[in-house]
């Protein structure tokens, strides 16, 4: 019999054991909300709200109450159970040879062995193995976005060109604007009463930001924007890659200006210019590469493609085969293979963050590991890396990411709308 989630929701008000001496329940934890068929357990809240007010402390930054901190954790949470749930229906799994491989690059960015990471993770009082489990969510969440959300994303030939013009107008100036974003929600298919209310509450937030309180402390009150608990820090990015609701207001922005409430289909945006950079010229770092893939099946297991990829390697280093040879015979990538695995001259944002971060730790010549993507397993050369001035070519290809990355951010935020609106939430009111 399938479970539904009233059937678990009367179920699971508490998790509980029985005392065989004495029968009496002992509840051993708290279910917080039910989304669909899983559930959030109030230790759950409270692991990360004990995290937010650790990294709080380190940073200075003042939080609200419990209660705000809360409400704002458990929406986080709802959203990312959402999303875990549409990656296991998609079948996306993050191997614990793609973790190992994350996880290396992290202590290798702190220059540290994985090992001393583990040492300064356990003396900080943290658990590496809790810390590998939190990764490993990480890649998930960013792995479900991109593939979930790519394919609503579709950019036109006539938007490139009129990227292009634009890039070209702005000559070789490239402008980054540092961003906080506040969201006051509107339901879907609000009515005139609910419209109203919203505007009201952000024209009141917008007052008391221009009455100087805190932009960060109001966000994590008061947003229902997806960055909410980190003070709605949208970092970086650059002045053309900024959601097109967006982009007019801030135009000519200046460094501290505040700006809205600006209306969407998600609600009223209110946003702050934190800080302002520029570069006087554009330049391209290329890398030639050239790999060979092998693709995981019934017949192939993830540790048999490993180990065929890295005898090939030992080959290839003891001068026994040669990389080209061995990549048109054997590699699953039906557009590089019969060139011998090159993939030629590319920006290395074009491919699998796997690939990119694999080929970025790499110097020339070298051949990497065999590491985990998306796409299977690979070995990857680097042959070179180039700097180029923007060609015309590299101008639409860069006109397409800009716009891509664009278009992604609107559509990440109306993708997790809709994933939430069409899913059973029932949050428990545990005070009672």
């Amino acid at each position: 019999m399938r479970m539904t989630p009233k059937m678990l929701a009367a179920m699971v008000g508490g998790v509980m054991m029985f005392s065989q001496a004495q029968a009496q329940p002992e509840v051993l934890d708290k279910v917080a909300a039910i989304v669909d068929q899983g559930v959030i357990l109030e230790s759950d809240v409270n692991d990360m709200m004990r995290d937010i007010k650790a990294s709080a402390l380190k940073s200075g930054q003042q939080l609200p109450s419990d209660r705000v901190l809360h409400v704002q954790v458990l929406d986080r949470l709802i959203t990312e159970e959402l999303e875990m749930q549409t990656a296991k229906r998609i079948g996306l799994q993050i191997s614990d040879a793609q973790l190992d491989q994350t996880i290396g690059n992290i202590a290798k960015d702190q220059k540290l062995s994985v090992e001393q990471l583990r040492h300064k993770i356990d003396s900080e009082g943290g658990n590496f193995e809790s810390y590998r489990e939190h990764v490993r969510t990480e890649l998930t969440l960013g792995e479900v976005r991109r593939i979930v959300v790519s394919r609503r994303i579709q950019v036109s030939p006539q938007e490139i060109e009129a990227m292009v013009k634009q890039l070209d107008e702005q000559g070789d100036r490239n402008v980054e604007l540092h961003l906080r974003h506040i969201l006051i929600d509107v339901p879907q298919n609000a009515n005139a009463a609910q419209l109203a209310d919203a505007k009201d509450r952000a024209e009141k937030v917008l007052a008391r930001l221009n009455k100087g309180e805190d932009f960060a402390q109001l966000a994590i009150v008061s947003s229902s924007g997806n960055h909410a608990l980190e003070g709605g820090d949208l970092g970086w990015m650059n002045a053309n890659e900024v959601p097109t609701l967006f982009a007019d207001a801030l135009k000519d922005a200046k460094k501290g200006e505040i700006i809205g409430p600006i209306r969407s289909g998600a609600g009223f945006h209110i946003i702050k210019v934190d800080g302002i950079r520029g570069q006087q010229t554009v330049e391209l770092e290329e890398v030639h590469a050239r790999h060979i893939l092998v693709k995981p099946s019934v017949i192939l297991s993830d540790d048999k493609a490993k180990a065929e990829l890295e005898q090939w390697r030992s080959e290839v280093l003891a001068g026994k085969a040669d990389f080209a040879e061995l990549a048109k015979e054997h590699s699953e990538d039906p557009g590089s293979a019969s060139q011998g695995g090159d993939l030629g001259w590319a920006d290395p944002k074009i491919y699998d963050p796997t690939f990119a971060n694999t080929i970025e730790h790499l110097k020339k010549g070298q051949i990497s590991e065999p590491f985990r993507s998306s796409f299977g397993w690979h070995i990857v050369q680097l042959i070179d890396t180039r700097t180029t001035d923007a060609t015309q070519q590299a101008k639409k290809e860069k006109a397409y990411r800009v716009l891509f990355n664009r278009k992604f951010n609107e559509e990440a935020l109306a993708w997790l709308r809709e994933i939430r609106s069409q899913a059973y939430i029932d949050i428990l009111d545990n005070e009672k």
